[in-house]
């Protein structure tokens, strides 16, 4: 029940204050007359479709598991993470696209810029950093890589903004030019985190292993068992936001059946309850 809060609060947040910047943003951009700003306003506005996809993607990953999807529905997270990194990709492009027509094919339109445009980025630095780390602090709560990728969106919009800040005062010191140029610049930025963002989810959905300091970790904790005499096999694969493991333990050839099943029971048990991101241990047992 408290997850569900949690979710609805982010959501809310994310998608009233992103709607309220953009707004703002667009308008100083306009009245302002600065591309830079703008273009900031189009990647605020990209942040509402984020959140919304976002949430709907952990309400339905955090569906219980069915007759249809025995090992539950959490790799839903991971496709709402993808379509995050390419909503960013796609805006990133778009502003990079907006800022190039202006450098080169449109500079003896280009306008300096008022004082408005450079408050508004000011105003969005400081909210969207807020805005990251409150998502960021509940993403990690709930384990939610969609709303991780939700946060980085946040931080970079708040990146943007800089390039924005720089850009326009830039420009207002008699530099015109430099306006679109910051929106190259925030172009390369937001396709950077694009593709951190849509890389994790593509690994998470691929059943990549865990890292080999994760694997080290379930190996030692597994070899001090008791009973356990070696390790035969040790696979892990990433579940979204949870591992699996596929798991081939030696015990003494001439112990009775139900003491093998026991020592594997304990490593089981054993292996969920100490390494929370676990969801599930295959466990097979072989006569040392």
């Amino acid at each position: 029940m408290e997850e569900k809060k949690i979710i609805k609060k982010l959501s809310r947040v994310g998608i009233l204050g992103n709607v309220l910047l953009a707004v703002f943003k667009l308008l100083s951009g306009i009245w302002g007359k600065s591309g830079a700003m703008i273009s900031d306003s189009i990647h605020s506005l990209s942040d509402v479709f984020a959140t919304l996809i976002a949430y709907v993607g952990v309400r339905l990953a955090k569906q219980d598991k069915d007759a249809e999807h025995p090992y539950g529905h959490e790799r839903l997270e991971c496709v709402a993470s993808l379509i995050l990194g390419i909503i960013l990709a796609a805006t990133g492009f778009g502003i990079g696209c907006a800022g190039v027509r202006k450098l080169f094919f449109e500079r003896g339109e280009i306008e300096i810029p008022t004082m408005l445009p450079l408050i508004a980025a000011v105003v969005s630095i400081a909210a969207k950093e807020a805005m990251f780390w409150y998502t960021m602090y509940y993403a990690k709560k709930l384990d939610s890589a969609a709303f991780k990728a939700d946060a980085w969106h946040h931080r970079s919009d708040a990146i943007s903004s800089v390039g924005s800040f720089i850009g326009i005062g830039l420009a207002r010191l008699g530099f015109p030019i430099m306006d679109p140029i910051a929106s190259i610049v925030i172009c390369i930025f937001i396709l950077k985190v694009a593709y951190d963002i849509s890389m994790d989810a593509l690994n998470k959905m691929l059943d990549t292993s865990c890292d080999s300091v994760v694997e080290a970790e379930i190996r030692h904790f597994i070899e001090r068992q008791p009973g356990v005499e070696r390790i035969d096999l040790l696979r892990t694969r990433q579940f979204s936001n949870k591992i699996y493991v596929d798991l081939e333990i030696a015990v003494k050839g001439e112990i009775p059946l139900v003491d093998a099943h026991a020592i594997a029971e304990r490593v089981h048990d054993g292996v969920e309850q100490n390494f929370p991101s676990i969801k599930h241990v295959m466990i097979h047992v072989n006569p040392a």
